[in-house]
C-alpha cells in the first residue's frame, strides 16, 4: 500500500511511502524489545542528553522544515515553524526528569529498604497527528525516551516527512537507530500489532473514531493507551473583561493555523453587556486576514490541510446559517476561498442545536452566543460531549477559579487560550480522551510502580 501526502497548496502529491507488510512490522517492533534493557540500563543524565541533542539537530533543521510543513499541512512559512514550542516541551521534560522518574522512599532502616520505582513500559508507540505534527510527537517522544522506553514512532498521512525528520535527527545525535523508529503503517496493520501485544504503551492524538478503534485494538491485552481525541473548546467573557485583550487572544485561538488546533477556540459566549463590541471588533480582526498560499510570506491564513477538512467546515456552516445563524465576514474579502483554502467565519444567532456549536469544525468558524450570567455560560460551556480546555475571561481570579471548578474540561485558562504548559498535565475528560501527557504526571504514564520489599536481617 502507498501512503500519500496531498499537498493542500495545489493539490499534488508531496510525499508518498511504501507501508511496511506486516512482517516487516514486526521486525521492528522485536528491535524495539530488544533494544530496550540496554536503552533503560543507560544512565538517566546520558540519556537526557542524548534526548536533547536531538532536539538541537530538529533546530538547525528548521529552515527545511518551515517550506516542508507548508506543502504538507498548509500553515504559513510566516509563523515559522514549530521549533520554539518543540524545544520548550522537551526541555522542560528533560529538566524535571529526575523528579519525575524518582523512586518514593518509604522505609530505610537497618531492618528494611522499601521503595517504589519507577519503571518503562517498554516499546512505546506514539500515533501523531498532522496539525501541530511536531509538538505533538515530542510531548510523548521525549519522556518516554528519557524514561527508558523505546520508540516506534507513526505519523498521519499528511505529515509523512516530520517522522522521518526526526529519527534521522535523533539518531544523528546519537540515539540508537532501534531506540527510535519512524515506520509507515496502514491502520489495519496498526490494530493487528496493537492486538499481537506487539508494544507496552500506545499513546494516540486523533480523531475519535481514531481513538475507538486504538481501544478495539487493545482490548484483552492490557496494554495502557493513552488519547487526546476531539475537542469543541469554549471561552467565555464575563462583564469584567478585558474585551480587546480578550478579542485578541480568543479569535486568535479560533483562526491561528487555520482553525486546526487540538485546544483551539470553536465557540464564545460573552456576557451580554460586552457582546455587541465583542462581535464588532472580532470582525474587524478577522477581516484583515489574508488567505493565501503559505509560501507567501504576507499569508496569514492558509489552506485547510485537506480538501475534506474545508468541506466539513463548509457544511457546517451552511447549515447553521439555514437554520437562522448570521454570517459577518463578507467573502468579498477572500476571494481565493475555494478547495482546501477555506475563508474564515465568524457566526451569531447561533445556539446548541446546530452542528456549528456540537462538533469539532477544527477550521476557521466560531459561533458566538450571549449569555446572562456565569451560572448560564458555565451550563453552555458543559453542553458537550468534548473536555479538553475553555478560556475564562475576567479580572476577578478568585470567581475564574470557581468557575473553573464547575466546567467538565481538563485545562482551565484564565485570560489566555490556545496553549499547552508543559509543566501542567496535559488531558481531558469525555469524549476528548484520558490519560495525561507532559508534567511529572507525563512519566508517571509512561512508566509504571514498581515496589521493592527488601528485608535486611
Amino acid at each position: 500500500m502507498t501512503i500519500r501526502c496531498i499537498s493542500p497548496v495545489d493539490g499534488s502529491v508531496y510525499a508518498e511511502r511504501e507501508a511496511l507488510s506486516r512482517e516487516a512490522a514486526e521486525a521492528v517492533t522485536a528491535q524495539a524489545k530488544q533494544a530496550q534493557s540496554a536503552w533503560a540500563a543507560r544512565p538517566l543524565e546520558e540519556r537526557i542528553a542524548l534526548v536533547e541533542a536531538g532536539v538541537a539537530r530538529i533546530g538547525e533543521m528548521n529552515d527545511d522544515i518551515v517550506p516542508e510543513l507548508a506543502w504538507q499541512m498548509g500553515r504559513p512559512v510566516r509563523y515559522g515553524g514549530e521549533f520554539g514550542g518543540f524545544n520548550e516541551r522537551a526541555s522542560h521534560m528533560a529538566a524535571i526528569a529526575h523528579e519525575g522518574l524518582a523512586p518514593i522512599e518509604v522505609e530505610d532502616s537497618s531492618a528494611f529498604r522499601r521503595v517504589i520505582k519507577r519503571v518503562p513500559h517498554g516499546v512505546v508507540l506514539v500515533v501523531a497527528p498532522w496539525n501541530y505534527p511536531y509538538m505533538t510527537a515530542i510531548n510523548t517522544v521525549a519522556p518516554a525516551l528519557i524514561a527508558g522506553n523505546t520508540v516506534v514512532l507513526k505519523h498521519a498521512s499528511q505529515t509523512l516527512l516530520v517522522g522521518e525528520r526526526m529519527a534521522a535527527a535523533f539518531h544523528e545525535a546519537g540515539v540508537p537507530r532501534d531506540v527510535f523508529q519512524n515506520v509507515f503503517l496502514d491502520h489495519q496493520t496498526t490494530s493487528d500489532l496493537i492486538a499481537a501485544k506487539a508494544f507496552d504503551f500506545v499513546n494516540f492524538t486523533g480523531s475519535v473514531g481514531g481513538g475507538q478503534a486504538m481501544e478495539r485494538a487493545a482490548a484483552g491485552t492490557f496494554t495502557g493507551v493513552g488519547l487526546e481525541l476531539g475537542g469543541k473548546d469554549p471561552g467565555y467573557v464575563r462583564e469584567d473583561a478585558d474585551l480587546d485583550a480578550a478579542v485578541d487572544t480568543l479569535i486568535d485561538g479560533a483562526m491561528f493555523n487555520s482553525g486546526q488546533c487540538c485546544c483551539g477556540i470553536e465557540r464564545i459566549y460573552v456576557h451580554e453587556s460586552l457582546f455587541d463590541a465583542f462581535v464588532e471588533k472580532a470582525v474587524a480582526v478577522v477581516s484583515d486576514y489574508k488567505l493565501g498560499n503559505p509560501l507567501d510570506s504576507e499569508t496569514t491564513l492558509g489552506p485547510m490541510a485537506h480538501v475534506r477538512f474545508a468541506d466539513e467546515v463548509r457544511a457546517q456552516t451552511a447549515e447553521a446559517v439555514t437554520a437562522g445563524a448570521k454570517a459577518h465576514i463578507d467573502p468579498a474579502l477572500f476571494p481565493q476561498d475555494g478547495g482546501a483554502y477555506l475563508m474564515p467565519q465568524i457566526l451569531t444567532n447561533v445556539d446548541h442545536s446546530m452542528r456549528l456549536m456540537r462538533e469539532e469544525s477544527f477550521g476557521p468558524v466560531v459561533g458566538i452566543m450571549p449569555v446572562k450570567n456565569d451560572e448560564e455560560a458555565i451550563a453552555l460551556m458543559n453542553d458537550s460531549n468534548f473536555g479538553l480546555t475553555a478560556s475564562v475571561w475576567t479580572k476577578d481570579a478568585q470567581r475564574a477559579e470557581a468557575i473553573a471548578d464547575q466546567i467538565e474540561t481538563g485545562t482551565v485558562f484564565m485570560n489566555r487560550a490556545d496553549y499547552l504548559d508543559p509543566g501542567l498535565c496535559w488531558t481531558g475528560c469525555k469524549d476528548t480522551g484520558r490519560g495525561g501527557g507532559l508534567s511529572i504526571i507525563g512519566y508517571h504514564n509512561l512508566t509504571r510502580p514498581k515496589s521493592y520489599h527488601l528485608k535486611k536481617a
